[in-house]
């Protein structure tokens, strides 16, 4: 399916040969952009470099992923980890919309549907930091006098020129008195709320060190009860009053490794959508399930994030050996 994903993007308008658009500047990787505007507070978190206006809602953004990172990995030593890329492309979102749409810095970005795919090729370390290129397509953009209030979001990953991945995701852009209204009771919301359960060992889901484990065993098989550390630099690198989007899919992919007893795997697609607001005054469950094996070999997992009995967050992780 990763394959069949990249070969149907190809027809987009957002593919363009080479490194940069006809007649536009190369991108640029020789520092990164404001943390402000892609909503971080450590400098050391910020990926994007650049961002070039190549046409009509149609941009370039450059990005950096390390050598080596405390938490995206890599998995292993041959490989950078998908949740790298993830976070690529959410930087990115929303560096495109401060800069390029005029979305003040106040605005409260609201997902909705994620998908991403990449190939094993493209997460291939090389000993040396990896230069990307994302190319940008934004599409049906929603606009409330001269306000933006939405828009969808289509990416193309180039490395060294080739295609290695796609990505897609709809926002909703919320003003903070709308935000304030809209969270209620919830709007001063911490994580130490969450109650703390004792995770599974670290050597299941990958991992090293406790505090990057997000999963603990419930007494129902298939199911995880979603952790996290609220002191952790990376998932929490900034005050949040709800579960972020990039913890629920960390947890999703943890979950998936211990369905599949398989701590290396990696999610080389995604697709989730994400439907409520994950609270932290109440226990979040991942069930998780094996569903079936892809084209490509790739074990397909779904998992679903409950909260209060009702379904919060779902989607399906493509997991494979790189």
């Amino acid at each position: 399916m990763v394959g069949t994903l990249l070969e149907e993007s190809v027809g987009r308008t957002f593919i363009i040969n080479g490194e940069s658009s006809p007649g536009g500047s190369p991108v640029d990787f020789q520092q990164t952009i404001p943390r402000n505007l892609v909503h971080r507070a450590a400098v050391s978190e910020v990926f994007v470099t650049d961002l070039n206006i190549v046409g009509e809602d149609r941009f370039e953004v450059g990005a950096q992923w390390p050598r080596r990172h405390g938490f995206f990995g890599p998995r292993t030593p041959g490989s950078h980890d998908p949740m790298l890329y993830l976070e690529t492309f959410r930087q990115a979102i929303m560096l495109v919309a401060h800069r390029a749409y005029g979305v003040s810095l106040g605005t409260v970005f609201v997902g909705g549907r994620k998908t991403s795919a990449i190939t094993p090729e493209g997460l291939v370390t090389a000993g040396r930091p990896i230069d990307v290129v994302l190319r940008v397509s934004v599409q049906d953009v929603i606009r409330r006098g001269n306000n933006v209030g939405g828009m969808r979001f289509e990416f193309g990953c180039f490395r060294d020129g080739e295609l290695i991945g796609t990505a897609s995701e709809t926002i909703r852009c919320v003003s903070p008195a709308v935000y304030r209204r809209l969270r209620g009771d919830h709007f001063a919301a911490t994580p130490f709320q969450a109650i703390a359960l004792p995770t599974v060992e670290p050597v299941l889901v990958g991992r090293e060190r406790e505090e990057d484990v997000l999963v603990a065993e419930t007494a129902t098989p298939g199911t995880w009860s979603l952790q996290f550390d609220p002191d952790h630099p990376v998932l929490f690198d900034h005050s949040v009053d709800h579960v972020p989007g990039m913890v629920l899919l960390e947890g999703a992919r943890q979950a998936a490794l211990l369905t599949l007893g398989d701590p290396y795997a990696l999610p080389l697609r995604t697709d989730f959508d994400f439907s409520v607001y994950v609270e932290f005054d109440s226990e979040c469950l991942l069930v998780a399930e094996e569903i079936g094996v892809d084209a490509d070999g790739s074990r397909l997992v779904r998992v679903v994030a409950e909260q209060k009995g009702r379904p919060v967050a779902s989607g399906t992780l493509a997991m494979r050996r790189s």
